[in-house]
């Protein structure tokens, strides 16, 4: 998707409304826990706050459902953003109204403000058109930094665009469509998909879009057994979509058919329940016990994968390999990002999928051997389906 950004328009003295995610995670006290989404949108705020913009962001905190809840408040947001720029920020005390629209039209070049979170307002999530023209009527130009919600069509990503003349691309909204959109149009050869989670329904999609594009798919996570139980093999009581055995089996099918090589765990690690003191044995997919399930990959498939990994040019991850929020069953998940990282190192190119692989990759310590790590888990899902996202369709070409 050819889209205009930030460094096709001029901001000086312009008013620009700028959608970013500062949905950050927020402890008892309202304390931010983690800055992570405020330090990304820090390039696009800097390069408009330089050039002589009057920026004014806009973001969802959390899930009010339309009403006013203090302890969504975007203010410890605005606070912690200042001490980033070492600048004071605006803290507007809603998203519109007039004195929402007197603190924007009192800014001065290189001055920032924030207004409140957009998810006060049930008309945010509804797109209404009202609510859209009021949001735009603040600003003169319009720049969309928020990957995460760009799947969502809402007043703030998709509605504002018809109000607005210039509506372009942040910083990292570019680098998103520059990663994920290259990796699926023409990647460097040869290109594995790494797929985990734990439902089949959540990544069909995903599947029957990549089968046009990629040489191998490797797959994890408990839908490994509903492929098992396809091919007749009996899983004990792992997770099994029942509802989905056919289509399983009609998806390997038509791998074979695309000559895509579509592979699946030799052994796995197993535990009678879910539970971090659960006894653990390894096994053969062939030989789980009926009375135990599988929650993570084994060493053997460690192994085989990690080698696929290391011969691959190209590599999108989505979904973790077992339960790897349990340390017991997380050694598949973190060995997978290691392999992602020590190909990366030898020049492979390596995108993970946001969600819980991003997830991984953080707590392995390995984000800095990944050559891009998405912002948006949903979004780059359906991204990696090849489904239009609005808050991206909208913006000018």
């Amino acid at each position: 998707m050819q889209k205009k950004t930030l460094s096709d328009i001029s901001c000086k003295g312009k008013r620009v409304l700028m959608r970013v995610d500062f949905n950050v995670p927020l402890d008892e006290n309202g304390a931010i826990t983690n800055d992570k989404r405020i330090v990304e949108a820090l390039p696009s705020i800097r390069r408009i706050m330089e050039s002589g913009g009057r920026l004014i962001l806009m973001s969802h905190l959390g899930r009010p459902k339309g009403k006013v809840q203090e302890s969504l408040t975007l203010a410890p947001v605005a606070q912690r953003l200042g001490e980033l720029l070492d600048t004071s920020v605006v803290m507007a005390g809603d998203c519109i109204g007039t004195e929402a629209m007197q603190q924007a039209l009192a800014l001065q070049d290189g001055e920032v403000m924030l207004l409140e979170n957009l998810r006060f307002h049930p008309e945010e999530e509804k797109n209404d058109p009202g609510f859209a023209r009021e949001l735009a009527s603040m600003g003169e130009i319009y720049v969309n930094d928020a990957f995460g919600t760009a799947h969502r069509a809402h007043a703030s990503t998709e509605g504002i665009t018809h109000y607005l003349p210039t509506s372009v691309a942040g910083f990292l909204i570019e680098k998103e469509l520059k990663y994920l959109g290259e990796s699926l149009d023409n990647p460097e050869r040869p290109f594995i998909a790494i797929l985990g989670g734990a439902k089949i329904s959540g990544k069909i999609d995903v599947l029957d879009n990549l089968f046009d594009k990629v040489d191998t798919v490797l797959i994890g996570g408990a839908m490994i057994f509903t492929f098992f139980r396809a091919q007749g093999y009996q899983v004990g009581s792992s997770l099994v979509e029942e509802d989905k055995i056919a289509l399983a089996g009609d998806l390997l099918k038509k791998a074979r058919e695309k000559n895509i090589r579509l592979l699946l765990p030799e052994d796995v690690v197993v535990a009678s329940r879910f539970a971090a003191d659960a006894e653990t044995d390894t096994v053969d997919i062939t030989d789980i016990p009926d009375n135990m399930m599988g929650l993570d990959i084994g060493p053997k498939t460690i192994a085989t994968y990690s080698g696929e990994i290391l011969k691959a040019k190209t590599i999108v991850w989505n979904g973790p390999m077992g339960v790897f929020e349990i340390d017991a069953f997380a050694k598949g998940t973190i060995s997978i990002a290691h392999a992602l990282a020590d190909a990366t190192a030898k020049g492979a190119i390596s995108i993970v999928g946001g969600g819980d692989s991003a997830a991984a990759v953080m707590k392995a310590g390995l984000e800095a051997g990944i050559t891009h790590i998405s912002t948006g888990g949903g979004a780059s899902l359906e991204f990696l389906e090849g489904k239009e996202l609005p808050g991206i369709a909208a913006l000018n070409d």
